[in-house]
């Protein structure tokens, strides 16, 4: 088994944690001597594995946050051991430094106002970040159904004016793609264009057929 580390302490920025100049060499002869362990860090011999896990980790936590899959995946492509890995993702949650209730949490909120993205894009671009599915079904539960739609109306509007003078059934197929491929179901993306459309005095007779 992986022998446990001492942690000193919380985890802490790149550069201020374990190792930090270990090869470096000493000036005097009080020193010079040089440790064994700053020997073997000077040759590239392999650090202890769970030292080695929690500084890949903080790397890629650096102003971006990640899911606990990610960083997992990131330790495995490292060929990090199994133990080591989980003890230091197993300490980092406890810290909060991986908390994927968070995480789901801002990125519904950052890509419904950033991108207009609907919940099934939001649920699609969780789940391929390992985000477990109670904790996606808790962060896109946030978002209001009229907030949703009113988004929906907004994108539609922007979009509006780059598709007039093309005829009617044209201009609803363009409009209905741009909000499905945000994640808006069928239903929803007829009746904002065809809100949008009559607005435009545009006659919209038939346009209650799915696209």
């Amino acid at each position: 088994m992986t022998r446990r580390t001492e942690w000193p302490g919380d985890p802490v920025e790149p550069g201020t944690g374990f190792g930090e100049g270990a090869g470096r060499r000493a000036r005097s002869g009080t020193r010079s001597s040089g440790s064994p362990s700053s020997s073997r860090a000077e040759k590239g011999e392999p650090r202890d594995p769970v030292e080695q896990a929690r500084n890949i980790c903080l790397r890629l936590l650096t102003g971006t946050p990640r899911t606990r899959k990610q960083l997992a995946d990131a330790l495995r492509k490292r060929e990090i051991p199994d133990e080591a890995a989980e003890e230091v993702l197993a300490r980092f949650e406890d810290v909060g430094l991986i908390d994927d209730a968070a995480f789901a949490g801002a990125w519904v909120e950052s890509r419904h106002h950033g991108r207009g993205l609907a919940r099934r894009a939001l649920v699609r671009e969780l789940r391929t970040k390992g985000v477990d599915s109670a904790v996606i079904d808790e962060a896109v539960g946030q978002l209001d159904p009229d907030q949703e739609e009113e988004t929906a109306r907004q994108l539609v509007a922007r979009k509006l004016r780059s598709t007039r003078g093309l005829d009617r059934d044209k201009r609803l197929r363009r409009l209905a793609g741009m909000l499905a491929r945000k994640g808006y179901g069928e239903g929803m993306a007829l009746r904002v264009v065809r809100q949008a459309l009559e607005e435009e005095g545009e006659d919209t007779e038939g346009l209650d057929e799915p696209f």
